[in-house]
């Protein structure tokens, strides 16, 4: 069963930039699409950044200009967000997800488990 594990996130100062990861756990056939979303106390889940296939990325209105998707290149199982100049307003859980196609299991959405980033001073 293909897994998403993030990784970074936890207590950041304001100001400072931000690196998410997210591995996904077996061989991945063909990275779909990708994306990192957010959600915060008493608020729907928006999007962060997005990106499929060599498309140019997408961004949330709220971290345009300071956010950035990409993928380690040669296996497609690793995906970075950086969020840079947080404020506190950029607290939340991030979740990470791909669309993913592999021969054994067809196209299907992955999402991982969700990481606390609390900026705070």
């Amino acid at each position: 069963q293909m897994q998403l594990v993030q990784s970074g996130g936890g207590l950041v100062q304001p100001g400072e930039d931000l690196r998410l990861a997210c591995e996904a756990s077996g061989r991945i056939e063909r990275l779909n699409a990708m994306g990192w979303y957010r959600q915060a106390p008493g608020k729907q889940r928006e999007l962060v950044a997005s990106k499929m296939g060599n498309y140019e990325a997408e961004y949330g209105d709220s971290v345009k200009g300071r956010a950035t998707i990409w993928r380690e290149d040669v296996s497609n199982r690793l995906m970075f967000l950086r969020l840079n100049s947080l404020t506190p307003e950029d607290t939340a859980v991030y979740y990470c997800t791909m669309n993913i196609f592999n021969p054994t299991d067809g196209t299907n959405d992955y999402w991982g488990q969700g990481t606390q980033v609390t900026v705070s001073s």
